[in-house]
């Protein structure tokens, strides 16, 4: 479930709640409950590697099959 982080403008508090998407955008009260608070935009952290920064797997070395390949051309 994704968690939103939000803001009190009351009492400047900020905080996160987890809720469905088809939730993201009613109204959160504060945890000292307070109701006017704002949606904060979040980044989003993805573990994991890019596909711009993996590794570049080296080319293969070697004959094996066919002419050019197997290095019988002079």
């Amino acid at each position: 479930m994704p968690r939103y982080e939000y803001r009190c403008r009351e009492c400047d508090t900020q905080f996160e709640l987890a809720r469905p998407m088809a939730e993201s955008g009613a109204p959160a009260d504060c945890p000292r409950g307070h109701a006017d608070t704002v949606k904060l935009l979040s980044t989003v952290a993805v573990g994991g590697v890019s596909a711009a920064s993996a590794p570049v797997p080296a080319a293969p070395q070697g004959g094996g099959g066919g002419c050019c390949g197997g290095g019988c051309c002079g």
